[in-house]
């Protein structure tokens, strides 16, 4: 169930995070400061360098942000990155020489989890990504939608209450990245999971976010925090439509391509 406005699950004020790097400071990120509800879809949008990777690295307990920032996750309750966490990155990274079922099935076997649970868990997340009849393949058996679709499945079987996407289909070709946001847009509603993504993609943000949040380079910081309101059913005609080509003209002239 959704935690309450004033308690969301993640909730960032003025998050930072410097390097050090040959004896200069680099500011990857600078004053990140907004709210994700429980069971939300929000994008992470911006040029590469503006340090959407860098926040989900903090999000995921990778990295800690500056001092004086503030990070918490879990709405008030108890929060464990390596367990309540499931990443799928750009690219799937799937082991070749484990079949889709043992690959979907690796993060429960690295979490002690009950494997007779895991692998009914497994089974049901194959089949709401499209691939029950895959599970014994090797991953050279699949396109690279297919891949990615295991990938997804594999980050949540362990159950977590966040996940995290770092580009997840930057990788794809351009039909197979659109066909991929319609199945990724399925699969958080049948999930209910929260979901936070980057993307350099505008076009993709607005059509997967309920809200996206815009970061700019030189030096990275945050821009704006954008609701999307359109229809909760999206479809790719959705992409022809005025209010969605409003939301992404704002969005480029934010990062000063418009």
């Amino acid at each position: 169930m959704p935690v309450s406005a004033e308690n969301p699950f993640i909730h960032l004020r003025n998050v930072a995070k410097t390097f050090r790097r040959d004896g200069t400071d680099f500011k990857a990120l600078t004053d990140a400061s907004f709210d994700v509800r429980a069971g939300e879809f929000v994008c992470l949008v911006g040029p590469s360098g503006c340090g959407k990777s860098t926040l989900l690295r903090i999000l995921a307990g990778l990295l800690d942000a500056d001092t004086g920032s503030t990070v918490a996750i879990g709405g008030g309750n108890r929060f464990e990155p390596g367990r309540d966490v499931g990443i799928a990155f750009q690219q799937p990274l799937l082991l070749k020489w484990r079949r889709v079922l043992e690959n979907v099935l690796l993060p429960a076997e690295i979490l002690g989890l009950p494997m007779k649970e895991s692998r009914e868990r497994a089974r049901d997340l194959l089949n709401l990504v499209g691939l029950s009849n895959a599970e014994r393949k090797y991953p050279y058996e699949l396109s690279g939608g297919m891949q990615q679709r295991v990938a997804i499945a594999r980050s949540l079987v362990h159950d977590p209450k966040l996940v995290l996407m770092d580009e997840p289909f930057g990788a794809l070709d351009a039909l197979t990245r659109e066909r991929m946001n319609v199945e990724l847009l399925r699969i958080w509603e049948q999930s209910g999971k929260t979901i936070v993504l980057v993307t350099h993609g505008i076009g993709e943000a607005v059509f997967l976010g309920q809200r996206v949040v815009v970061l700019t380079a030189g030096p990275a910081r945050m821009a704006a925090d954008i609701p999307i309101d359109l229809p909760a059913q999206r479809t790719l005609e959705l992409k022809t439509s005025e209010a969605f080509g409003a939301y992404s003209r704002r969005i480029y002239g934010l990062l000063g391509m418009a």
